[in-house]
């Protein structure tokens, strides 16, 4: 292992992180012929496979999940040698990795934009996940800062709210239950649901939500994209429950509506988080300050009057 190094590392890591050769190229702006003889190399140091190929399946060897550990730790350390000379220096140079569960993404990357027009010398990579990914980078030091919803229990971090997050239940324009004005949650309960999958924060949520009510809604499919069941909403086949900041445009065009259910929209908050172990770079800093200074009106002026639009066809 003395030979190895850390692009080879790194190149490992993603491959792990993605568990795909052709992702883990289009992350790292490799070819995958590339990323394959890294991994090649890095075996040949290590004396054993790293991963296991069958067909388009990829997964780690027993060797493979020891060497990511160890890889992982490396890394990290190499990282926070890079913010601490950074941070000596007062510089706000260097890379920037952002984590955000995948709700972020309709609303993080103008932000991103105008913070990199101030920042220049900062180079930004985007990790996306769900909440139980993101809180596994955080864990792994993976990402410098994170944009989530619920922040986690299961670190110790320091979780800063910078935004109200609406979440409501959602229904095709034409939708019978749209002639209540205010339906209550039982009223839900005959309906067929569209739901993001377990580990997301979207879907702990609702189920947060709905548990005092005692009732779990039926659910007829589970899918992990936001935009796969606003296209299945809009095709009549269920009810779902979504982030208001997800729905902007189809709510502009009246193609999906919200349905008024009694004791929402169900208000959590947008929180950058980092661990507390971790030291920020200057980079990382300034990120931090932009979103807790701006943030909250980009939002409020991108999605503020929604809930107020007509509902219905």
């Amino acid at each position: 292992m003395r030979n190895a190094t850390f692009r080879q590392l790194r190149v490992f890591s993603e491959v792990a992180r993605h568990l795909s050769f052709a992702r883990a190229a289009e992350a790292l702006h490799l070819t995958p012929p590339a990323v394959t003889m890294q991994v090649k190399e890095l075996e040949g140091h290590v004396g054993a496979a790293l991963f296991e190929r069958s067909g388009r399946r990829v997964s780690l060897t027993t060797t493979g999940e020891y060497m990511l550990v160890y890889a992982r730790k490396m890394l990290a350390t190499l990282k926070d040698a890079e913010d601490t000379a950074a941070r000596l220096q007062h510089l706000e140079t260097g890379t920037l990795t952002i984590g955000m569960v995948s709700t972020a993404k309709y609303f993080l990357p103008r932000l991103l934009g105008e913070f990199k027009r101030e920042h220049e010398g900062i180079e930004i990579r985007l990790a996306v996940g769900n909440r139980e990914q993101l809180v596994n980078m955080l864990q792994g030091n993976e990402v410098d800062i994170a944009i989530m919803g619920r922040p986690p229990k299961e670190l110790a971090t320091r979780a800063e709210p910078f935004a109200a997050h609406p979440h409501v239940f959602v229904a095709p324009v034409d939708h019978p239950l749209l002639k209540f004005g205010h339906p209550t949650v039982d009223s839900l309960q005959p309906h067929g649901f569209i739901v993001r999958e377990r580990g997301s924060g979207t879907r702990a949520a609702m189920e947060k939500f709905l548990e005092p009510y005692r009732t779990e809604p039926r659910v007829v499919m589970e899918m992990t994209s936001n935009e796969t069941i606003k296209q299945a909403v809009m095709a009549g086949l269920g009810l779902s429950f979504l982030s208001l900041h997800t729905i902007g445009l189809e709510l502009e065009h009246r193609l999906i509506a919200v349905l008024d259910v009694e004791g929402t929209p169900i208000v959590r908050a947008w929180n950058v988080v980092h661990t507390l172990s971790k030291m920020l770079s200057p980079a990382a800093e300034a990120f931090r300050y932009f979103m807790l200074e701006r943030a909250e009106t980009h939002l409020a002026n991108a999605y503020g009057r929604l809930l107020t639009l007509p509902q219905g066809g």
